[in-house]
């Protein structure tokens, strides 16, 4: 299933990315552009700690992209298995964004299934060390009481 995007963001797409461009894409780049992650060092640092491979290899951040690949990316708790669609150095729009890639059916399901199991869990709101009060309120959930 593609995206649905304007003509104008095609357009941006084809003009943004030169016939050199298509060559050659690094992942940490590709990753960036695609908006997985806020800056390229951020993205980098995530391929160097293992949170992303590419057809399921531990790479390097300057690992080549081509399209048609498959990457797993983990963030947090979340993960995406997506496929490569093209290829930008460039970050652009969001709508941009989503034109580079697209995830796989059982991924996007897993992550909604993640996400009201996560919405669905106590959160404790506070600040620094809980209060004696709040640890007993806290034990008291542990136990189930």
């Amino acid at each position: 299933m593609t995206h649905p995007v304007s003509a104008m963001a095609a357009k941006k797409i084809q003009s943004s990315a030169t016939p050199a461009q298509h060559e050659k894409c690094r992942v940490d780049k590709w990753l960036f552009a695609a908006r997985f992650f806020k800056t390229r060092s951020l993205a980098a640092e995530a391929i160097e700690k293992g949170r992303v491979q590419v057809n399921d290899v531990r790479v390097k951040p300057s690992k080549t992209l081509t399209e048609g690949d498959r990457l797993e990316i983990r963030i947090g708790e979340y993960r995406h298995h997506i496929n490569v669609l093209a290829l930008s150095n460039k970050r652009g729009s969001a709508a941009v964004a989503q034109m580079l890639y697209q995830e796989t059916e059982e991924s996007r399901t897993a992550r909604q299934a993640l996400a009201e199991k996560l919405k669905m869990q106590p959160r404790l709101e506070g600040k620094g060390r809980p209060t004696k009060r709040a640890r007993r309120n806290i034990q008291r959930l542990i136990d189930g009481e």
